[in-house]
């Protein structure tokens, strides 16, 4: 089979490579996964360049989620069948084909497109999984930035479900109204001057008991100093910088609290009821199209370099997918 590879960590547009590779054999526990497409998530361009928190060993294999055709069946697997359509994956989805554990994958209704479906668990259950573990109550406030973004987007609609208030910081303005198209209100753009005095305006006296940096540098200092009292700041991304420039004073005298999040150590720990709920939350929710998960263009895996570039645009309305097979 073929599959994307890196002989040396680097920019994806320069070092990701098609290359064969052995059929991989499910274990006890296993499937096999033929690969119809696969999303460029942030978290892939990063661990291509050696700068995430799980670093593979060279020469490594790439990718991360997918929507696939169960091809093979591991020993003890009967909750799944060769044939069915799966979303979920593991290292290494960027492949013709791929070994999962079953647990991890998804029955894909037929109603739900590949697109779609490619798209389901990374980034749309690392969303809700934020939410449920900020235990946040309906009217309480939640500030974040990268508002924009996919994760911010769909932050803002699972929280309107919820009854949550969402305040969303953006560094461009033209994205204000960008949102404003999707039905996303309450956004703010930092590239205008009086930008605190337009967050006054909007919180009218709340303040935020949570915020969610996917930026680092002075834009967590930014989100930090909006939290109220015994506010929590987590730390969900470092797009700008790993370092966090926060003011002591803030956390002193607000007693406020800064944490990380890891989708992957979440889910770990997660107690499967809990998944479970989240995980027909998000089925119910994305299949009567009130969380929508656009796309913004399909390449051939077999130009990832192209692909790789194209995830960077700034201002993209959606994913860029991969497909490996229709």
């Amino acid at each position: 089979m073929r599959a994307l590879i890196h002989f040396t960590f680097g920019d994806p547009t320069e070092v990701l490579e098609v290359a064969d590779r052995p059929l991989p054999e499910p274990g006890a526990g296993q499937v096999r996964v033929r690969t119809l497409l696969s999303p460029i998530h942030n978290h892939d361009l990063w661990t291509i360049r050696g700068s995430y928190g799980f670093t593979p060993e060279l020469p490594a294999a790439s990718g991360s989620d997918a929507v696939g055709i169960v091809d093979a069946l591991g020993e003890g697997v009967e909750q799944l069948r060769v044939g069915q359509r799966v979303a979920g994956g593991t290292f290494g989805a960027w492949a013709e084909y791929y070994v999962a554990h079953a647990a991890g994958l998804v029955p894909v209704p037929d109603s739900m497109a590949d697109e779609t479906a490619a798209q389901l668990l990374s980034m749309p259950y690392s969303a809700l999984a934020l939410l449920h573990t900020l235990d946040m109550k309906p009217g309480e406030w939640i500030a974040q930035n990268t508002a924009n973004g996919l994760v911010g987007k769909l932050v803002a609609q699972f929280a309107r479900s919820r009854g949550i208030r969402v305040l969303g910081l953006v560094r461009r303005d033209a994205a204000v109204d960008e949102l404003a198209a999707l039905g996303i209100g309450d956004v703010v753009s930092t590239e205008s001057a009086d930008w605190r005095d337009r967050v006054a305006e909007i919180l009218d006296g709340a303040q935020p008991r949570a915020a969610v940096d996917s930026i680092g540098g002075t834009a967590a200092g930014d989100l930090l100093s909006l939290l109220g009292e015994g506010g929590t700041l987590v730390s969900f991304g470092a797009m700008g910088s790993e370092t966090l420039q926060l003011s002591a004073g803030d956390l002193i005298f607000r007693q406020l609290t800064v944490k990380g999040f890891w989708a992957s150590t979440i889910g770990r720990t997660m107690d499967a009821a809990t998944r479970e709920v989240l995980f027909s939350e998000l089925l119910q929710r994305v299949g009567s199209g009130e969380i929508a998960l656009p796309v913004e263009a399909v390449y051939p895996f077999e130009e990832a370099r192209a692909a790789a570039a194209a995830s960077a645009v700034p201002g993209r309305a959606g994913k860029i997918l991969l497909r490996f097979s229709s």
